[in-house]
């Protein structure tokens, strides 16, 4: 999924769990900030593909962004007594094995790969559907904790 959607996902989460402070840079940070690992592969993207040609099929990811990183977010989670980055890059997690591109959900511990679900839908309309239920969603928390008639006020 593009950025923008994973921003609206965590941004409805964080509203609907009504997170404050520290809370909402670590929803953000699993949540949207995971795909840190993009910038580190563009450079070896630009060398294999030999310029910025959109070349399917090139691996982007990295165990960063896969489940097996669970092992060392939950011992964070730990450490630092809160719970707030599993939700977040599970919904991550959730959007990104949407899209049919190939995943390795034990990277690098194997080679296992799998596109995901939801294969036979493009995704495009994933991406628009889930979009608009998120806006959608994202309104409605909205006016629930601030009815039209009582903003401003």
């Amino acid at each position: 999924m593009k950025i923008f959607t994973h921003a609206l996902a965590t941004t409805v989460g964080v509203q609907a769990l009504r997170l404050h402070g520290g809370d909402i840079w670590l929803a953000y940070a699993f949540g949207v900030a995971i795909d840190v690992d993009h910038l580190i592969k563009a450079p070896f993207y630009l060398k294999y593909v030999g310029g910025l040609k959109d070349e399917r099929g090139y691996y982007w990811r990295s165990s960063l962004q896969e489940p097996v990183a669970l092992l060392w977010i939950v011992p964070l989670c730990i450490f630092l007594h809160t719970w707030v980055p599993i939700p977040f890059f599970i919904a991550h997690l959730a959007m990104d094995y949407a899209v049919n591109f190939e995943k390795m959900p034990l990277y690098p511990y194997s080679n296992w790969v799998t596109r995901g679900w939801l294969n036979g839908i493009g995704d495009g309309v994933k991406e628009l559907v889930l979009f608009v239920g998120l806006l959608c969603t994202s309104l409605a928390l909205l006016l629930a904790r601030h009815p039209i008639g009582s903003m401003g006020r």
